[in-house]
């Protein structure tokens, strides 16, 4: 097989080693549609954090060791879906899955996945700085993921309400030092990226459907692991750290429940 595209989420992926193996060859890509930081974030990125290796991520390695990180390919998505029953999913918007080499590189193997791609009917362009996308996306995705719940809400219920409003404010001016720290710049306004998300309407985001499943929250990768940057390049974040802070004993809240038994 040439590309393995994932559709897992984030906290699946040290466990799925054992499924990916058998279809490895020597030139298999693995293809990561997941939000937030990815695995293989510093791996070929030229820097004082070159190759280092994010523990929210990717604790002791368990994930690079599943995922091999030469074989990355990144990828952010612009799709949103919800699930509606096992196997069945409603596709809601955008048919956009932006993919990059870790390296900065435009290769071969990600301009051979993005033709597959575009001739199915997909977006699919290759960037040579992804990070600046994964940042991008993870704007939206750092404050309204765990506000939404948090507070049971949706992402026009949160932009329409001052307090939340201005909270999400505050994250996404945290998340973008963050960014500059590291040298990724998104060239896009807080006001503006406030606008799109209040555009979604009524939508529900996946860690608020997550936890209505009472399933694991992906949390680690869209906040913790911002939260261990900030540590790692000396920004404030105090909103984040509060957030964070609350959002994680949620999940453990949610870790914990007993299985239900049937009557």
């Amino acid at each position: 097989m040439d590309h393995i595209f994932l559709g897992l989420k984030a906290n699946s992926y040290a466990a799925a080693g054992r499924m990916i193996e058998p279809l490895l060859h020597e030139r298999t890509t693995i293809i990561a549609a997941q939000n937030g930081i990815p695995w293989w974030y510093f791996h070929g990125l030229p820097g004082p954090f070159h190759n280092h290796r994010i523990n929210s991520v990717d604790p002791d390695g368990a994930v690079s060791a599943a995922l091999p990180v030469q074989r990355a390919i990144g990828c952010v998505v612009y799709a949103a879906t919800e699930i509606e029953a096992p196997g069945v999913i409603r596709h809601l918007e955008g048919t956009r899955f932006s993919i990059g080499e870790p390296d900065q590189t435009i290769s071969a193997r990600c301009l051979d996945f993005s033709t597959a791609m575009i001739e199915g009917g997909l977006k699919c362009p290759v960037e040579a700085d992804l990070r600046k996308d994964i940042w991008l996306k993870l704007m939206g995705n750092i404050a309204f993921n765990p506000i939404s719940a948090l507070t049971r809400s949706t992402m026009a219920a949160i932009c329409k309400h001052r307090s939340t409003r201005e909270l999400v404010v505050s994250m996404m001016r945290e998340t973008l030092e963050v960014a500059r720290r590291l040298g990724s710049h998104p060239e896009i306004s807080i006001e503006r990226r406030l606008a799109g998300a209040e555009r979604a309407g009524e939508h529900k985001t996946s860690t608020l459907q997550d936890l209505e499943k009472g399933k694991p929250l992906e949390l680690d990768v869209i906040l913790a692991a911002v939260v261990e940057l900030a540590a790692l390049t000396g920004a404030e974040v105090p909103t984040l750290k509060a957030i964070h802070a609350v959002a994680d004993l949620l999940n453990d809240s949610v870790t914990r429940l007993p299985t239900a038994v049937a009557s």
